[in-house]
């Protein structure tokens, strides 16, 4: 039978002795995500989690995404109608990386974090970006920003993702993930940087969509990351789109493909999942997934394990149902 793996995003939740010796033997891939890991953490964390358990661990890069930073507070809920201002040399409320100030132009569309937060620039100098809130939501840090209205051209790889994968390979690591694959040459560059290791190409954008068939072509491994997705090209068509990637694959034996994003969004805050998760997570399987991936599940839930045991029961009713050719 297919072996259907599961990766896991590490966090404050699981980057603790019993949730590693927990998944030892259950658990193919752990992730450090690093628009949550700083450089400084990177190496301790590498380390303990090699103490703690025998799993590979995956370096999963920042990518060419925008991202918001907020120091002062958790977060700031803004109004339809309200002003925010950004100065490019603050500290507290900005944009990363540092030089997509310079890019971002009047009349451009953010779509903020996934608590419905719009903005609009109407006013921009060399230092100061004015604009006005189209949608009511938070402003977060750390969270993904979309520009909707047009494509904005970014490294394929930041400073920080840079310096944390030659943190990594001294280390000895040997997966990493390339968030925001848009291109072949994102692909071709990754590939020499990491010549050696194993490395997994997430889609992610709709600009991925478009170059799938090409991707397929030089790439083995990849991963749909429905989250950021669903921001690009709108969540109502993720079914279709997952569906169409799995599709392609299938006529290339090589091409293994991971699903990531809300399998178990709601064990977040409780023990047990809904029914709609429960069926995605078993679509997903029957798709032709190779493995399932969870994030905030257990990087920042309460019930880390109980996902675990989730998505292995699930896994194990799927296998028992192929057996018996779904006869109840």
């Amino acid at each position: 039978m297919r072996k259907i793996n599961i990766f896991v995003t590490l966090g404050p939740s699981s980057l603790n002795k019993d949730f590693l010796n927990y998944i030892n033997g259950k658990v193919s891939l752990v992730r450090l995500n690093m628009s949550h890991v700083g450089e400084k953490d990177l190496k301790r964390q590498i380390l303990f989690i090699k103490k703690n358990c025998k799993i590979p661990i995956c370096i999963d890069t920042e990518g060419a995404q925008i991202r918001t930073k907020l120091s002062r507070k958790k977060r700031i809920k803004y109004f339809k109608k309200n002003i925010i201002f950004f100065n490019k040399l603050s500290k507290d409320k900005n944009f990363y990386p540092p030089d997509v100030f310079d890019k971002l132009k009047i009349k451009d569309i953010l779509d903020i974090g996934f608590e419905g937060l719009k903005i609009k620039i109407i006013g921009k100098t060399k230092n100061q970006i004015k604009a006005i809130c189209i949608n009511q939501g938070f402003f977060e840090n750390n969270k993904g920003v979309h520009v909707i209205n047009r494509k904005v051209k970014l490294n394929y790889l930041t400073k920080k993702d840079l310096q944390s994968i030659k943190i990594a390979k001294k280390l000895k690591i040997k997966n990493y993930a390339l968030s925001f694959t848009n291109s072949i040459s994102d692909i071709k560059n990754f590939s020499k940087l990491l010549p050696r290791e194993k490395k997994i190409f997430k889609i992610e954008t709709f600009e991925a969509l478009k170059n799938i068939n090409l991707f397929f072509k030089i790439g083995n491994q990849f991963l749909i990351d429905r989250g950021d997705l669903s921001k690009d090209i709108g969540i109502e068509n993720i079914p279709f789109a997952q569906r169409k990637i799995f599709s392609l694959s299938k006529k290339i034996k090589k091409i293994k493909i991971a699903v990531a994003t809300n399998f178990l969004e709601s064990m977040i805050e409780k023990p047990f999942p809904t029914r709609a998760e429960v069926n995605d997570i078993y679509n997903s399987i029957e798709m032709g997934t190779s493995s399932l991936v969870l994030a905030g599940e257990t990087a920042i839930g309460k019930y880390p394990k109980e996902c675990i045991d989730y998505l292995l029961k699930i896994i194990k009713i799927y296998h028992k149902d192929l057996k018996r050719n779904f006869k109840y």
